[in-house]
């Protein structure tokens, strides 16, 4: 504890403190308690729910999905076990959204791998935007690319290493020699 005495705050000195206060003065206090009509438009009946055919995940924040949803991907494969996983923590936390962050990359890795297995080659460079970061973002590219470079020359390096260090072993015979 410190040996700071703390002054009252005299709020009526405060521009704009209070402001407010009083929910007839407040635009923002939600149209439904208000007792005025706000005009046509302002009242509506709530949209018929969309039946999912494919799984939802849902904020916890939330106690219904909203009317309308987008169901374009479902979540599968590693990626979507890591996005139901993040859907157990509230979107005020940063877990939630690094674990996203996560199984988009993941979902990324998936894709290419799915591409391969059937027989299609993916187009990285172009799937990336090298073209136009190289039209719009030239020392950006050339950093990336120096970047990737320098990585994939220390992973060489290290492997190099690792293996001139392996002392070479004789091969061993399955019979003796007496």
């Amino acid at each position: 504890m410190s040996n700071i005495e703390r002054q009252p705050v005299d709020t009526s000195k405060i521009p704009g403190w209070g402001v407010d206060a009083d929910p007839e003065n407040d635009p923002t206090y939600p149209y439904r308690h208000r007792e005025q009509d706000d005009g046509p438009g302002m009242n509506w009946e709530r949209p018929a729910q969309q039946e999912p055919d494919v799984e939802i995940l849902r904020s916890i924040e939330h106690k219904r999905l909203p009317a309308v949803f987008g169901n374009t991907v479902p979540p599968s494969g590693v990626s979507g076990m890591l996005r139901r996983g993040a859907f157990k923590f509230s979107e005020s936390n940063w877990a939630h959204w690094l674990i996203l962050m996560g199984a988009d990359r993941i979902n990324v890795v998936e894709g290419v791998l799915q591409d391969l297995s059937k027989g299609k080659i993916p187009n990285v460079p172009a799937e990336m935007g090298v073209r136009s970061e190289y039209r719009h973002n030239k020392s950006g590219l050339v950093t990336k690319l120096a970047v990737i470079g320098g990585v994939a020359a220390v992973a060489v390096a290290l492997s190099r290493r690792k293996k001139s260090r392996q002392p070479e072993r004789e091969p061993v015979s399955d019979y003796d020699e007496d």
